[in-house]
């Protein structure tokens, strides 16, 4: 292997590893993508509510469901700042749809094929990195966090 491929490898991984979200007040990426059930969601026709995205590992593993199920026991608190929830990754829809009716999520959970929108997030990479964000509903990236916040710190965002 050349020093210039060791070299791009190397950088990917310190990414990985270190990188930081995407910063609070940034404009959020646009994308769309189909759900368990197969319906597309595009994240600028959501304007006017706030829109939680969850980007997580993998489906049924201990803490993607704990913290997918946070935001489900928090649901009240969810619809009262006006938001809405989507899980985020790379899983194929019949495991999203599976995941969600064996847990009752009452949220989507978005097919995120080769990472596309994780990548413009930040939040690609050997496996999803967990990373948070909170959107407002003008399409401004208002919280943006590694790991697995508490709901209620994600959703103090939203005002």
């Amino acid at each position: 292997m050349s020093f210039p491929a060791l070299s791009s490898i190397m950088d990917s991984m310190i990414d990985w590893l270190f990188g930081k979200p995407l910063e609070a007040g940034a404009k959020a990426p646009d994308f769309t993508l189909a759900d368990q059930d197969g319906k597309k969601h595009t994240l600028s026709k959501l304007r006017g509510k706030n829109v939680v995205l969850v980007f997580y590992p993998a489906d049924e593993t201990p803490t993607c469901r704990a913290q997918l199920c946070e935001f489900r026991d928090e649901w009240a608190e969810v619809k009262a700042k006006n938001a809405l929830v989507f899980g985020v990754n790379p899983g194929s829809a019949d495991n999203h749809a599976r995941f969600r009716d064996n847990r009752s999520l009452p949220f989507p959970l978005l097919v995120d094929e080769g990472q596309q929108v994780a990548r413009m997030y930040s939040a690609s990479g050997l496996m999803v990195r967990r990373t948070v964000y909170l959107i407002g509903p003008d399409g401004v990236i208002r919280y943006a966090e590694r790991g697995k916040p508490e709901p209620a710190k994600v959703l103090a965002a939203a005002g």
